[in-house]
């Protein structure tokens, strides 16, 4: 069943609802890197092009800037130590209540070895003492438990101590992936907290166009030359999954050529040349890329392949912008993919860890041009109608609105 993220409108025709205020907070913020930055900063733009007031709080000592579009970025939490909460504290008890706090939780976001209690306890205070109400988005849910590592499981415990805390006052919960509502709803200890499946979006918006898109792909492959991509971070397990893939690809015959796009992408291929110095021509790769020039190499691809080990989910940021971009994309399946993904395609799955089946559905689609047209129409069309962050504004705004709102005043 596909995620049901409002595909109505909030309004009714020909009027706007009234503006909301919005407290985010964030453990990484532009110009900090990373797909939790990226994504609080589209989600603040979203809700603040709707006329919402957007007030994120994020690391940092830098004090108050207003950005375009009307948001505010309050760099007040430092470290997110107890001075700096105190202090951040101070900051939004000068906002009439209630406050919406808007939580981005990565378990290792916050600081103090990823156990940062206080964080939480000043969270729990807030909504219990202060006049806020926290919703919360999980991303990732906690560090599991690991018999051979005492100090990991010693985090994990913490971890979930500290999701006890949240859910003894958090309003709403809003995760990335059912998955995470199994994972985290136990330690609801039965309160009735609603649990609602908002995907994420792309982070990177399909800015290409046809000229630059011709000229890039001269760089990386003729008119004889199928071009296979790969976005992401290439940390491992990924790359445990990603290099035999490419190994096998790049030992094919001659007329496939693979470019490898996003952070640590040249250190990866430098680990695979110095296995087979022959691939060097046959394999590129851009490291870290602006959002326009990430748009214009993911369109000059053929094809992506994009494996996971715990298989394809909505969480995934690598893999919903190739989804934005009309790519056909191979992936895998795993213990975290939900089922919609079986029905829609939109892509072409291969169990995780399985090379062979993975290189010979690459290999299929290449040579059937028309399966490929289909399944690059079908990832654009279900990006858009189920996906793109319009959805994820909208999923947002209607629950704050049933759920009592305020105006800011600062």
């Amino acid at each position: 069943m596909l995620p049901q993220v409002a595909n109505k409108s909030l309004d009714r025709p020909g009027e706007r609802s009234s503006p909301l205020c919005w407290h985010i907070i964030t453990s990484e913020y532009p110009p900090q890197a990373g797909g939790v930055s990226d994504y609080t900063r589209g989600i603040a733009m979203g809700l603040a092009a709707q006329g919402d007031d957007i007030h994120v709080w994020c690391p940092g000592s830098g004090g108050l800037r207003r950005e375009a579009g009307g948001l505010f970025v309050h760099q007040e939490l430092g470290s997110f130590g107890p001075g700096d909460l105190r202090h951040a504290g101070r900051q939004l008890d000068r906002f009439p209540v209630p406050r919406r706090i808007f939580l981005q939780w990565v378990p290792h976001g916050y600081g103090w070895r990823s156990m940062n209690l206080a964080f939480c306890w000043w969270l729990w205070n807030r909504a219990a003492h202060h006049g806020d109400q926290l919703e919360i988005m999980v991303h990732e849910p906690w560090l599991p438990f690991r018999a051979r590592s005492w100090r990991q499981s010693g985090a994990a415990l913490v971890h979930r101590l500290m999701i006890v805390l949240l859910l003894r006052r958090a309003e709403r919960v809003w995760v990335a992936t059912p998955e995470w509502e199994k994972r985290w709803r136990p330690y609801a200890l039965r309160r009735p907290i609603p649990f609602r499946w908002l995907p994420v979006p792309s982070n990177i918006p399909v800015t290409a166009n046809v000229a630059e898109c011709m000229n890039l792909r001269r760089r990386f492959a003729d008119d004889q030359t199928f071009l296979i991509g790969h976005f992401g971070t290439y940390g491992w397990p990924i790359t445990s999954l990603l290099q035999p893939i490419v190994e096998a690809l790049a030992c094919r015959s001659a007329g496939e050529a693979i470019l490898l796009m996003g952070p640590g992408s040249k250190q990866f291929r430098e680990r695979l040349l110095a296995r087979e110095p022959g691939f060097a021509g046959r394999i590129h790769a851009t490291d870290a890329l602006t959002p326009h020039d990430l748009s214009t190499h993911l369109n000059v691809c053929d094809l992506l392949i994009q494996p996971y080990p715990d298989g394809v989910t909505t969480r995934r940021g690598s893999f919903m912008a190739g989804l934005a971009h009309g790519r056909p994309i191979v992936t895998t399946t795993g213990s975290l993919t939900e089922p919609m993904w079986t029905t829609t395609g939109a892509l072409v799955l291969v169990p995780a860890g399985e090379v062979q089946p993975f290189v010979d559905a690459v290999q299929s689609l290449r040579a059937n041009p028309r399966q490929r047209n289909e399944v690059a129409q079908s990832a654009r069309r279900l990006y858009v109608e189920r996906f793109e962050i319009s959805h994820t504004v909208t999923a947002l705004r209607a629950a704050a609105v049933t759920s009592g709102h305020s105006a800011c005043a600062y």
